[in-house]
């Protein structure tokens, strides 16, 4: 019997593409604490049922109470909320970070 197949993961990267999301977070990371004042940076990786993988990177802000920290990160009800608006001047500043340090 031929073993089952499974979707495409963070453990079928190659070491160059490893190397890429690693990198690449990295940079998200930093762009992201130094755009909109984050205290710390977490990063999820999430790829269930679909083959693809990616990374969930996410700011905590100053104050969170240590209850929302890590996973619980996005269910704090006190952190700032945006809009679409909100949002897309937030990947605006991301995306101009990243051009200004890294080309």
């Amino acid at each position: 019997m031929e073993p089952k197949r499974h979707a495409p993961e963070l453990a079928d990267l190659t070491e160059e593409e490893a190397q890429a999301v690693d990198l690449y977070t990295s940079r998200v990371a930093r762009a992201i604490m130094e755009t909109d004042g984050m205290e710390h940076v977490y990063a999820f990786v999430i790829g269930d049922g679909v083959p693809h993988v990616h990374v969930h990177v996410i700011g905590r802000y100053p104050g969170a109470p240590r209850d929302y920290w890590g996973p619980k990160v996005d269910e704090w009800p006190e952190a700032p909320r945006g809009d679409e608006a909100e949002i897309a001047k937030v990947a605006a500043r991301v995306r101009a970070f990243l051009r200004e340090h890294y080309g």
